[in-house]
């Protein structure tokens, strides 16, 4: 069996690890591709070294962009990979530019396609993130789903025969990196914070950086929390915050460059609470038991809400609010699996019709 998996974004990669290296293990033959839709290094390349995944087979290039440019860049480029490659499988991950792209590209070709994390909706048709999951499970011959209530989700469109339970992938590479910290106390120090009186920061979505008015209230709010806030400032919020002539440093809130994924494991593990409106990191919090707070009015990962771990909040006081908030009810549930979700996925690759 040929494997080929799509990747592009920093979820991405994390998803890819644990793939990669149950690949590895079987002896499947495993292409990567890499679409460059993440360019900077500290949001690629430190992943590949960091989680131990082997180097891009195919590095794109496509660089940043709009969605229909950058959409459009990669299928542009990868009819001709796809070809050259002749997987058995093309497998896509997540919800990006990449994932979409990747999926189309196979289905003009014929090519059998694989959604993972397939069925997340936030039932938002605002979020890009909503457009590209959707059609890409439409077009997909096979649904990876994380979750029953994913599965729930793929069924109620008419997608339930197409749809295989496996787990999160993501829960996979977080135990092993978690199992694997041996000083968190570094992380702590680069930091400057002390353990458990922090929360760790992150801010991204187009629809929280562009809209002035909106990153204005999430950067106050943070600046009033009643504990020090570190906020992981990426370049694209760093560049939209000087447009919008915003301070990000004052009062609780310092900024810091992205962590690497092994010491962002750790930095969650240490933080009394995590403020953000990443999908990932509001599971990665709930898996190491760390209060989350959304600046989102929805989450895919509705079971960290429903659990008590995550509050979804808009912009302005309710985030200062919500992030100083006491520790849930503690809990044993483990709603995205037990960490073997890369052996179920090629479980179902290997015995899943192809059309």
């Amino acid at each position: 069996m040929k494997v080929l998996s799509v990747v592009g974004a920093r979820p991405q990669f994390v998803k890819l690890a644990p793939v990669a290296a149950e690949c590895a293990r079987r002896g499947v033959e495993h292409v990567i591709v890499h679409t460059g839709q993440h360019y900077d290094p500290m949001l690629s390349d430190v992943f590949f070294r960091d989680l131990g995944i082997p180097d891009p087979d195919v590095h794109l290039g496509v660089g940043s962009g709009g969605h229909g440019v950058q959409t459009g860049a990669i299928l542009g480029v990868m009819d001709a990979v796809l070809e050259t490659q002749g997987p058995d499988w093309v497998l896509v991950y997540g919800d990006t530019n990449s994932t979409l792209a990747g999926a189309l590209s196979a289905v003009k070709l014929h090519l059998p396609v694989a959604h993972l994390e397939a069925g997340l909706r936030s039932f938002n048709r605002r979020m890009p993130e909503e457009h590209n999951r959707v059609l890409t499970d439409h077009a997909a011959d096979l649904l990876l789903a994380p979750t029953e209530v994913a599965r729930g989700h793929l069924t109620d469109e008419g997608l339930g025969g197409r749809t295989v339970v496996v787990g999160d992938v993501m829960i996979d590479v977080l135990m092993r990196v978690r199992d694997e910290l041996v000083d968190s106390e570094a992380v702590l120090a680069e930091l400057g914070v002390p353990s458990g009186g922090f929360s760790l920061a992150t801010v991204h979505r187009a629809e929280n950086t562009d809209d002035p008015d909106r990153l204005r209230a999430i950067v106050t709010a943070l600046q009033e929390v009643d504990h020090p806030v570190v906020l992981l400032a990426h370049p694209r919020l760093r560049a939209r915050a000087e447009e919008h002539g915003l301070d990000l440093d004052g009062g609780s809130l310092t900024t810091r460059p992205p962590l690497p994924y092994p010491a962002l494991v750790g930095a969650v593990a240490q933080a009394r609470g995590v403020i953000t409106d990443s999908g990932g990191l509001q599971k990665e919090a709930f898996a190491l038991r760390t209060p989350c707070t959304t600046v989102r009015t929805e989450t895919e990962w509705v079971e960290t809400v429903r659990l008590g771990w995550n509050v979804l909040v808009e912009p302005g006081p309710a985030v200062r609010d919500a992030a100083s908030r006491p520790a849930p009810a503690p809990t044993d549930e483990a709603p995205y699996g037990d960490g073997s979700a890369a052996a179920a996925v090629l479980d179902a690759l290997g015995s899943a019709p192809r059309s």
